[in-house]
């Protein structure tokens, strides 16, 4: 079960915190998440350096990821567990509003 300040803090999500989470469904690295997020969304989301270390960082301190390994002073994480709880959450709140949304269109 998640715990309510763990769900207050993280549901509903910022789009950068996210794109981070998902990204690290695979292990990587700050600047690699970065590249990422800007491929899958055709440049229109960026995530700037103080926004992404400072997001690790409390996502980290929070239990969603986990520091796996560094290589050339770039840090790898990972997604743990409670992440992945996260994550479901915050898709499903987003099917549902995409769902809403189409219905609500077709009812007009």
């Amino acid at each position: 079960m998640i715990e309510d300040r763990i769900r207050r803090i993280y549901v509903p999500m910022t789009e950068t915190g996210f794109y981070i989470l998902f990204c690290l469904q695979k292990e990587m690295h700050g600047y690699h998440i970065g590249q990422k997020v800007k491929k899958m969304t055709q440049g229109e989301v960026s995530i700037s350096p103080g926004t992404m270390y400072g997001t690790l960082s409390k996502m980290e301190k929070d239990g969603l990821i986990q520091f796996v390994k560094e290589e050339e002073k770039r840090k790898f994480y990972l997604i743990t567990e409670l992440g992945k709880e996260i994550l479901a959450l915050e898709i499903k709140r987003i099917e549902r509003l995409y769902k809403n949304s189409r219905e609500e269109k077709t009812n007009e």
